[in-house]
């Protein structure tokens, strides 16, 4: 059995509210097992016999069968978490800015993302991986930066999901007492 970090797109957000009592109870009926919800954001930590690959394939038909929606999921193994967040050059609490990793499960879509940031003057980020993009918003402006802008284009909303570097920490820790 590995153990796996799981990112849901788009849920408690926009209309689509998914109560984690409920999310915990579907995946574990579809065959997971050891499954912890973390916060109401659609964070999961599990455990499968299956890679990555197929536990993102497993996953987005149970929810889409179970909840009725287009679901998008990133999955990164336990351990991978945990270099995402050692990686992470930004500080975890900072009174000006907050820290996001952006996960994606499309590193051609990571690409585009990550250059379309580049190009913009003042944006400060990181790439930690083919799978993760670290970046910097003015403390109580994340929505109206112009990084988080390009991030919640149409384009990518199939293949990425945004964290604070906080919540990655919390799913890393949980991740770690699967093993």
């Amino acid at each position: 059995m590995s153990g796996y970090a799981v990112f849901l797109r788009g849920i408690n957000v926009g209309g689509i509210n998914i109560r984690m009592a409920d999310l915990r109870d579907a995946l574990t009926s579809c065959g997971f097992a050891d499954v912890k919800t973390l916060l109401a954001s659609g964070n999961v930590v599990l455990t499968s016999e299956q890679g990555a690959a197929a536990v993102k394939q497993q996953i987005e038909e149970c929810l889409r069968t179970s909840f009725g929606y287009d679901a998008w999921v990133v999955v990164l193994a336990a351990g991978r978490v945990a270099e995402l967040v050692e990686a992470c050059p930004y500080p975890e609490d900072d009174r000006e800015t907050h820290t996001y990793i952006t996960l994606a499960s499309d590193a051609a879509m990571l690409d585009e993302l990550d250059a379309a940031g580049a190009a913009l003057e003042g944006s400060e980020q990181k790439r930690l991986g083919p799978e993760a993009l670290a970046w910097l918003a003015p403390a109580g402006g994340t929505l109206d930066s112009p990084f988080s802008k390009i991030s919640s284009k149409a384009r990518f909303k199939a293949t990425t999901t945004t964290r604070n570097l906080r919540t990655l920490i919390k799913v890393r820790d949980a991740a770690a007492a699967l093993s």
